[in-house]
């Protein structure tokens, strides 16, 4: 075996056993707290509120990912934890669908950029891409063919039923938004990284991947790891006494 092979065999058995420890069981928490208690026994380890807070603090979206294939079920995994988040009357109006294939990804790309380039060169509005440009955002969307898996999020404005049946759905865009902001989680706290990305009009994404017409594109998350030379602008969030009013 090259030294190539032998370094990226390695890299492979390392992440594979960090995914066989987080779904086993072993969570992190507890590795935490040995650690802590091992190597700092006069220090008191966080409590698991304060543990997962820094955790979910840490989480970044990137831009640029790397090519690497990342496990498929820890993706199914994800999506699956979405898929418990609350929605309006229990209805659960949301579709996911989990994009592998490199041909379709390029199809998605190429027309998610000509909806980008019209909306950068004008269709955005002043005011609209003075806030983007600190983010460094342009109509070039390389991490839709980078990123190994695309996860699209469609939103079902009403129930379809096989007879052409229609029930109208009830918070949809809420119950959609929850389920999102629980997928971002868990794909972070998996140890994968993630991207908003809503290209505007978003309606190519029906045609591409055949959604029936009850369904609405909501969101496109790339999902992987990222690039080696990925880097993420200098953001400061808000401090928890400006979002958070106690009476």
């Amino acid at each position: 075996m090259t030294n190539t092979a032998a370094r990226r065999a390695a890299h492979w058995g390392r992440r594979l056993r960090w995914y066989v420890r987080e779904f086993t069981g072993e969570g992190t928490y507890d590795r935490y707290v040995a650690h802590t208690r091992r190597q700092h026994p006069d220090t008191e380890p966080a409590s698991r509120a304060e543990f997962e807070r820094r955790r979910m603090d840490e989480r970044r979206t990137v831009r640029q990912f790397s090519t690497d294939p990342v496990p498929e079920q820890v993706v199914r995994d994800a999506i699956a934890c979405a898929a418990t988040a609350p929605s309006g009357a229990h209805q659960q109006p949301w579709t996911f669908v989990l994009v592998k294939d490199p041909e379709v990804r390029r199809r998605i790309r190429e027309a998610a950029e000509e909806e980008e380039r019209r909306s950068y060169e004008g269709r955005l509005g002043e005011e609209w891409l003075a806030a983007l440009r600190p983010l460094g955002t342009d109509e070039v969307k390389p991490h839709l063919t980078d990123a190994p898996h695309l996860v699209i999020v469609f939103q079902q404005r009403y129930w379809l039923g096989e007879d052409g049946t229609k029930r109208k759905h009830y918070y949809v865009d809420e119950s959609v938004g929850i389920a999102v902001g629980m997928l971002l989680s868990a794909l972070h706290l998996a140890g994968l990284a993630a991207l908003i990305h809503t290209p505007s009009p978003m309606r190519f994404l029906s045609q591409v991947l055949g959604r029936p017409e009850n369904e609405k594109a909501f969101a496109v998350i790339p999902v992987g790891y990222p690039a080696d030379d990925c880097a993420v602008p200098d953001l400061v969030r808000k401090s928890l006494s400006q979002v958070l009013v106690e009476i």
